[in-house]
């Protein structure tokens, strides 16, 4: 018999929080072929990657405006301002979140982002991250997803053992790398297909 569900564990950008740099730059840059072009030159996914691995945004800023000195201004802000990176909240997820806990099921995440900015995002909202009772976050660890050791990492921490917990992730290579580490990895769509796969799995209700 397969052991029974005792956990869900979230991703937090685009699972719980839609993030995407464009919400933060398309503020500071009016003309859309320049905002197309720096983000796919200068401030892009792989150079802010180094974040949630663990650098500095002192050092990893730095080097960014040594090699482009006519956007520093711009580098600059996505430290203080990494919050306005931040859309609001994945429709229906914070009430999959709240049903979960007021079921008494207990709740995890794991999540790439820079140990520095984590705090600043959690304290926006706590209503949400309160009803967790852990989150590894791979700034901290200098781990990152879909590396098994994040996995494995998580697994101890929560005290969780093979395919005793849900991980819902949106990248299809962190799915992937849970499931071998011993996770029920589902690969997140929207809300209402990941409340149904959990009704599937007994841990909501069917409505």
């Amino acid at each position: 018999m397969p052991n029974p569900i005792k956990a869900v564990v979230f991703d937090v950008g685009n699972v719980l929080y839609h993030w995407d740099p464009r919400f933060l730059y398309e503020r500071l840059i009016d003309d859309d072929q320049a905002l197309a072009a720096f983000l796919r030159d200068v401030v892009t996914h792989e150079w802010h990657f180094q974040h949630d691995a663990g650098r500095a945004f002192a050092e990893t800023s730095a080097e960014l405006i040594a090699l482009y000195p006519e956007h520093e201004s711009l580098i600059a802000a996505w430290g203080p301002r990494f919050n306005e990176s931040i859309g609001g909240p994945v429709p229906g997820m914070a009430e999959i979140v709240r049903e979960l806990d007021s079921a008494g099921v207990p709740l995890y995440a794991i999540t790439n982002f820079s140990g520095e900015f984590w705090p600043p995002f959690r304290a926006t909202a706590p209503e949400l991250f309160d009803r967790f009772r852990d989150v590894v976050v791979s700034g901290d660890e200098k781990l990152v997803k879909p590396d098994p050791a994040i996995y494995a990492l998580a697994l101890r921490r929560f005290g969780l053992g093979a395919r005793e917990a849900v991980f819902v992730d949106d990248n299809a290579a962190n799915v992937a790398a849970a499931d071998v580490a011993g996770f029920r990895a589902v690969h997140f769509s929207d809300a209402a297909a990941f409340r149904a796969e959990l009704v599937r799995l007994g841990l909501l209700a069917s409505a």
